[in-house]
């Protein structure tokens, strides 16, 4: 009678330990993927997708591939905000998109650079009909290497896509903002930051 309450307390024991260390690894998994794939401003990501007819995982994976969501951060280039904007490029969008006496203090503010930064990406897919490697590349390397790219057959068999990639950060570039947008796609599609612990 005791041993079979005994192998009972044992399997009870085994299955709460099991339970207790499966919990432990979803939180810890959890907290490593809010670390990894930080999410911030979805209002105003989620203006500016349909503003502008962008994915919004797509927009996230740009924002951290460029600046981790961290606002205040500049590149040696000059590149500022989240969206890493360099200031010839944030003066010709402001003027593409109509703005009359831009400031340019504002460009680090979260609204101003994803705006001009989701802007320039629409901009870009346009340019490649949608075609969000092209558009990463261009983000990364400028639009007139990704042109002269697609019209040689050592990057380009068909001069609509890439098979290859000259510059090694631009191919790095694109295939984070390819992985990316794929988590950020999981994450936005089942609320997986409702827990709001950032």
């Amino acid at each position: 009678m005791f041993g079979l309450f005994g192998k009972i307390f044992k399997a009870v024991k085994f299955t709460v330990g099991v339970i207790i260390w499966c919990m432990l690894f979803l939180f810890v998994g959890y907290i490593m993927l809010c670390v990894a794939f930080p999410f911030k401003h979805g209002d105003i990501i989620e203006k500016c997708s349909e503003k502008y007819g962008l994915e919004p995982e797509f927009i996230c994976a740009v924002i951290n591939a460029e600046s981790r969501f961290n606002e205040d951060v500049q590149s040696e280039k000059g590149a500022t905000g989240l969206m890493q904007i360099m200031p010839d490029t944030a003066q010709w969008a402001v003027k593409q998109m109509g703005y009359e006496n831009f400031d340019f203090r504002d460009i680090n503010k979260p609204d101003v650079n994803i705006e001009i930064g989701c802007w320039v990406l629409d901009f870009l897919l346009k340019q490649f009909n949608g075609n969000e490697e092209l558009a990463a590349a261009a983000y990364n390397a400028g639009i007139g290497n990704v042109k002269k790219w697609l019209g040689s057959m050592d990057y380009s068999y068909n001069g609509e896509s890439l098979h290859s990639i000259p510059y090694g950060e631009t191919q790095r570039y694109v295939r984070k903002i390819d992985l990316y947008t794929k988590v950020y796609r999981i994450i936005l599609e089942t609320d997986l930051y409702e827990i709001k612990i950032i």
